[in-house]
């Protein structure tokens, strides 16, 4: 028959030391945070839109890259958010 390993104990169980739990406000983000992520998205389809519907806007691509842009600000500010 096979011989059991000893078991040794474990000095992390034995441990002393207290560590407090986190406090609820290291987890969630300040509440501007998910208001400026809409505001970003919202401004970025804006601009895109104006990019069709404004005459003006016909022969150049700068409102498509500044509402890319404003989208971009958006999802990096959406990771962010907890």
């Amino acid at each position: 028959m096979a011989k059991e390993a000893p078991h040794h104990e474990s000095a992390i169980g034995q441990s002393a030391r207290y560590t407090p739990p986190t406090p609820k406000a290291y987890y969630e983000s300040p509440k501007w945070v998910p208001i400026l992520m809409a505001v970003f998205i919202g401004l970025g389809a804006v601009a895109i839109i104006s990019r069709y519907l404004v005459p003006s806007f016909n022969n150049t691509n700068t409102p498509v890259l500044v509402g890319l842009c404003l989208m971009l600000a958006g999802l990096f500010t959406a990771t962010k958010w907890k």
